[in-house]
């Protein structure tokens, strides 16, 4: 199946059972709160958002493949198991850089919002 047909169905089921196969073990991830390398890694903040958030959900808006690179565009939404269960909505991109094998390498998510804009969601909705 094709890479991008992969992510495609790992993004509608986000983050129940993702396709860790399409990563180099030793994958470099990056987003506005993370910086690490490994898959293992990568596998355990995927289980800590399916533990800990609630409805968690990644709509995706767009997909291209660029030769050796993959942007998406997605919003990220979840409810934060607060009393109030506010939910929380986290607009932005990503760019997947390919291997000469075709697995991904490099996995660099950028917000469309400020990490100060996230927590005032929890408390002004």
């Amino acid at each position: 199946m094709d890479i991008i047909e992969i992510l495609k169905e790992d993004y509608q089921r986000f983050p129940i059972n993702q396709t860790y196969s399409i990563y180099a073990p030793e994958v470099y991830f990056q987003d506005p709160m993370n910086k690490f390398s490994g898959v293992k890694r990568y596998k355990q903040m995927i289980n800590f958002i399916e533990t800990w958030f609630l409805n968690p959900k990644m709509d995706l808006h767009n997909i291209q493949r660029l030769g050796d690179t993959i942007k998406t565009e997605w919003t990220l939404s979840w409810n934060t198991p607060l009393p109030w269960k506010p939910r929380i909505s986290i607009p932005g991109w990503s760019e997947l850089g390919l291997n000469s094998d075709g697995l991904i390498i490099s996995h660099i998510d950028y917000w469309n919002c400020s990490r100060l804009d996230v927590v005032k969601q929890h408390f002004f909705s």
